[in-house]
């Protein structure tokens, strides 16, 4: 019966990593794309603003 309890402990802690492991790499694959979407287009959206107001007159002719 020992052989058996060790087992099962060995099973419970690398279920427990393995859920602590796939919790990470779900947070990551949550939150990641977002803070690099964040980044790139804050930094972008001063140099590509377009004048909309222009281009709607302008078509008004």
């Amino acid at each position: 019966m020992n052989s058996n309890s060790q087992s099962a402990n060995a099973d419970t802690y690398s279920q427990r990593l393995a859920d602590i492991v796939g919790t990470a790499i779900a947070l990551l694959t949550l939150t990641l794309p977002v803070f690099v979407i964040a980044h790139y287009s804050s930094s972008n959206l001063e140099n590509n603003q377009q004048p909309l107001i222009q281009n709607l007159q302008g078509s008004k002719d």
